[in-house]
């Protein structure tokens, strides 16, 4: 089980009462753009796990919503699916929505996803919520550049002339809750931005929710199998379920044979290069250089 360190819980109910009121101020404005209001993006890990429970505490509308994206750990395929049997059974809509593409076709189309050519986010997990108020798990605590990008998120209290609300926050640091995505006409709101990684766990036990159980084997994230984002992570990914490993490689090979039948240069003899390049395994400039640009034609 996953051990608690700080125990806030008891001592800060404010923290739990905020994001609830998050949620309820802004329904009003996700009803008005859904009648199945909130589109909460729920990927099965323990964010999202928090949030499906703050918005069943606040009695909120909303519809869970999972972006399968083909490379997602097993064993979390299969907690969604029991999560979602259980929601169901309380009379929540849950939707799985499955990708146009699967990653292995978008790396024939478009190449090697990095760290920054994240093509895999926006086709798999990002493109859904159009037209709808979006409730996603983001949290500051995940990431320091999330706390400092400037601009991402905008805050206040009142409605804006253009229809964007604004929350105001109740301590001295101005935490940032909700932002407008103008090219998706989507509304995003982040009710527990401000948790820290034992705040979530410590909630999860004290409501006894239920969560994957990678997490009790030491995974602290449950992303896409293989994403360059988590680092020296994907090297034990890949020896858990090395199928998608193979699984790479040979979208790499049929990447690097789309590149050769076009008559398009590569910096790499075999899929295998790819793959060890994308692994960080080998780091010539010529295989960085070439990565950059070499798909701006693709």
């Amino acid at each position: 089980m996953i051990q608690i360190i700080r125990h806030r819980l008891d001592g800060d109910i404010d923290m739990v009462q905020r994001s609830i009121d998050r949620l309820k101020f802004f329904e009003a404005a996700a009803l008005e753009m859904s009648p199945d209001g909130y589109y909460v993006a729920y990927s099965g890990g323990k964010d999202s796990q928090v949030i499906a429970e703050l918005c069943i505490m606040s009695g909120v509308k909303f519809e869970l919503v999972n972006n399968h994206t083909t490379v997602d750990p097993p064993e979390l395929v299969y907690h969604v699916r029991r999560e979602f049997k259980r929601y169901r059974a309380m009379g929540i809509k849950c939707t799985v929505s499955m990708p146009k593409k699967t990653m292995w076709k978008l790396i024939q189309d478009k190449g090697v996803p990095t760290r920054l050519t994240r093509f895999c986010c926006s086709d798999l997990k990002e493109s859904g919520g159009r037209n709808r108020f979006t409730v996603t798990g983001v949290r500051w605590a995940e990431s320091a550049a999330r706390k400092s990008r400037s601009g991402m998120f905008q805050i206040p209290f009142l409605r804006t002339d253009d229809g964007g609300y604004i929350f105001t926050n109740d301590n001295d640091e101005a935490q940032l809750m909700m932002r407008t995505c103008p090219t998706q006409s989507k509304k995003v709101l982040n009710p527990i931005i401000d948790w820290e990684d034992e705040e979530i766990w410590e909630f999860i036990h004290k409501r006894g929710i239920e969560y994957c159980p990678l997490y009790d084997e030491g995974f602290t994230r449950l992303g896409c199998i293989g994403c360059p984002m988590a680092g020296d992570g994907r090297k034990r990914e890949f020896v858990r379920w090395p199928t998608y490993k193979r699984a790479y490689i040979r979208a790499f090979g049929k990447m690097l044979e789309k590149r050769k039948q076009k008559g398009r240069s590569v910096p790499w003899e075999t899929a295998e290069d790819v793959f060890a390049w994308w692994m960080e395994e080998n780091k010539s400039p010529k295989q960085i250089d070439g990565q950059e640009n070499m798909f701006d034609d693709f």
